[in-house]
């Protein structure tokens, strides 16, 4: 009779590819935190576009502000845990932007006269948000490539 810890290794040696899958992306985040990133990226979106269409409100600060803090808080509760380094500078990079928009919402009490600094974070991280969401997936599908043909070669 086969020894329990042997089938295991077996099971892990036929494993699918979702599992190697999981070695590269690492550990998904939850659905909630899922919803949090987006929630927070709509809030940091409305809350450019209503001074933008010249809306009289002040409301607008704290949309903005509560979506930085969200995104922030979303992107630090949940690294990247996977092994390939490049992926985890890019995943690191991607919450710098959550940085940047705290950074331009911090602008926006601060010099309520001009719309320059926290306009120019924005884009700043709007622009490092736009490469990480390219260079993630391509840099991903990459290394599982890369992967498979290790694999083949054994």
């Amino acid at each position: 009779m086969p020894k329990k810890s042997d089938h295991n290794q077996t099971q892990q040696k036929n494993r699918p590819d979702n599992d190697r899958q999981d070695n590269i992306m690492g550990r998904q985040p939850s659905a909630v935190w899922l919803w949090l990133m987006t929630l927070g990226m709509l809030l940091i979106v409305a809350g450019t576009v209503i001074p933008i269409f010249r809306l009289e409100t002040v409301i607008y600060k704290y949309v903005y502000a509560a979506g930085a803090v969200i995104l922030l808080v979303s992107r630090l509760f949940n690294p990247y845990r996977g092994d390939n380094d490049r992926l985890r500078r890019l995943f690191r990079i991607e919450s710098w932007s959550a940085i940047f928009f705290c950074v331009a919402a911090f602008f926006m009490f601060y010099d309520r006269m001009s719309a320059r600094d926290w306009l120019a974070f924005t884009l700043a991280g709007g622009a490092i948000q736009i490469y990480t969401s390219i260079m993630i997936p391509r840099t991903a599908s990459k290394a599982r490539r890369k992967n498979d043909n290790n694999q083949s070669l054994r």
